[in-house]
């Protein structure tokens, strides 16, 4: 534990000191977020929640949190990046399959091995996206992965497919074109053109009859799982809507100095209150999931807000792709609807609807601060 405030420490110099000036690009270069992903490889920050005995950090679970929060403040483009990787790693350790441990946990801590997620498609409703069918020696997978972030960046990614029974597969593929003697292949689209964060170079995975074996099945997971993780890690995506907001924020503080109106410095510190308070409802929650539920809605309403805010001091400058305020205000759009659910969007709409209401009467709280 002792050497956690301290890891926070060298990470955040770095971020500050080599991705902040850099920023605009990584957004849009994809060899510019490589070298910053490997970057933090080099300080082996890419498996804080490895255990040491694989190499990894092993740090706490606030000290995780607090290093995405850190990320997302001066890059959003590394933080969506590097939390694939990380969400891999996490996932290889809970794994009963030690030779799998074994081979990869060692080499991502450093960087050496890179490796994604596609799993969101759980969350669809209707028919699999992705369908597996046990055979001997391991699994069929057939259908396409909507969304995998990392192409040409990571390696390998695991994927997730569902099995007959409505549970899923988890297993390790190339995040290659690649052609199985059998028949099987595996194919990517090229990457989509998204509004931010496209360096990060996500893809679509076409999956034909590609055989899984045995040996690269990371876990198996009842039906339902993915709903039950989500309302359990509800608040986890609320630290990237943090960094967003404390990058608002950051431009705010900015422009507060330059150009010394009175009204930025009280909104810069009305905001900043607010973020301190929506950060200390985020680590210590309450247990009602329907109340946590209200604190991840309140951080992608100030993640927004703050942008918006930053905007708006940035005055037409901010129309311009690559400046600041442009980038992090796209970036809360995407820390919108990152791990997004049906009971995260209707909290969103529903606390959206009610802030003009609210605005109306003044009434900016109820019994509980997070709620709109």
């Amino acid at each position: 534990m002792d050497k956690q405030p301290h890891l926070l420490d060298i990470a955040e110099f770095y971020l500050r000191e080599s991705v902040a000036p850099l920023a605009a690009e990584i957004d849009s270069n994809p060899e510019a977020v490589r070298e910053a992903l490997k970057g933090l490889g080099e300080l082996s920050l890419l498996g804080l929640r490895v255990p040491r005995k694989w190499e990894g950090a092993e740090v706490s679970e606030e000290t995780f949190r607090t290093f995405q929060e850190l990320v997302a403040r001066y890059s959003g483009a590394l933080a969506f990046l590097q939390t694939q990787h990380q969400s891999a790693a996490g996932m290889l350790v809970a794994s009963e399959n030690s030779s799998l441990k074994q081979e990869y946990l060692p080499r991502m801590s450093n960087g050496e091995i890179l490796v994604g997620v596609g799993f969101s498609q759980l969350r669809r409703q209707g028919e699999a996206t992705v369908k597996a069918l046990q055979v001997e020696g391991g699994y069929l997978l057939d259908g396409q992965v909507p969304w995998v972030t990392g192409w040409n960046l990571f390696q390998e990614f695991i994927v997730a497919a569902t099995l007959p029974d409505g549970g899923a597969v988890f297993g390790v593929l190339p995040f290659a074109e690649m052609y199985q003697k059998s028949g099987g292949s595996i194919t990517f689209s090229k990457p989509m053109e998204l509004a931010a964060m496209t360096s990060t170079n996500t893809v679509t995975a076409t999956l034909k009859s590609w055989f899984l074996m045995r040996s690269h099945i990371v876990s198996l997971k009842p039906a339902g799982w993915i709903h039950e993780n989500d309302k359990k890690n509800v608040l986890h995506h609320g630290f990237f809507a943090l960094g967003c907001a404390r990058a608002g924020l950051d431009i705010l503080e900015s422009a507060s100095q330059s150009k010394q109106n009175a009204f930025i410095t009280e909104a810069l510190a009305a905001l900043d209150r607010e973020l301190n308070d929506c950060r200390t409802a985020i680590k210590h929650p309450p247990e009602p999931f329907t109340e946590r539920l209200q604190i991840r809605v309140w951080a992608i309403d100030i993640a927004v807000r703050c942008a918006h805010a930053a905007v708006t001091v940035s005055s037409g400058a901010a129309n311009y792709s690559r400046h600041a305020a442009q980038r992090v205000y796209r970036e809360a759009l995407v820390f919108t609807v990152s791990g997004q659910t049906t009971a995260v969007m209707e909290a969103t709409l529903n606390r959206l609807a009610r802030s003009q209401s609210l605005l109306k009467t003044n009434a900016t709280t109820t019994n509980f601060p997070y709620q709109a």
